[in-house]
């Protein structure tokens, strides 16, 4: 690990390295992950971008985002194990909701599962719980989990 974190725009042949960090970001118990197929869609639209954050040459997190009207969703982010607690899922944040704003975007949006630890750090870049839904997610363990949606102004 060089320790120098740099973020870009993700093109399409960077789809080999986002399935490489989702893989080792999520937890194939809850069914979180997006298949390739799924992130190739993002790359047609242009309401939406994916930010790839590279420690040297190793990639090591990205964010995935879409933007309608003046609302802006995280649609993904995930940081290789191996890099938490470096700051880069905040970086992610703010590239994210910089890159909206400049979209026209006023207000983020995310959802997640209620249980997910990663609540923290949405809480720390401001986010408060403004909806939830009752037994949304049935991981690949069987259990049945509430989802939250947040938002940030």
């Amino acid at each position: 690990m060089s320790g120098t974190i740099v973020l870009a725009t993700a093109r399409v042949s960077d789809v080999g390295a986002l399935m490489e960090i989702m893989g080792a970001a999520f937890d194939p118990a809850y069914g979180e992950a997006w298949s390739a197929a799924q992130l190739l869609t993002l790359f047609a639209l242009p309401s939406a971008r994916v930010c790839l954050a590279r420690d040297g040459e190793q990639p090591c997190g990205f964010s995935a985002a879409r933007v309608a009207g003046p609302e802006s969703e995280l649609l993904l982010l995930a940081v290789n194990p191996r890099w938490r607690g470096r700051g880069i899922g905040r970086r992610l944040i703010e590239d994210w909701q910089a890159w909206a704003a400049g979209e026209g975007a006023e207000e983020y949006f995310l959802e997640m599962r209620a249980d997910n630890s990663a609540v923290r750090l949405y809480r720390e870049a401001g986010f408060t719980e403004c909806g939830r839904r009752t037994a949304y997610y049935r991981g690949g363990d069987g259990v049945v989990r509430d989802a939250i949606t947040m938002r940030r102004r």
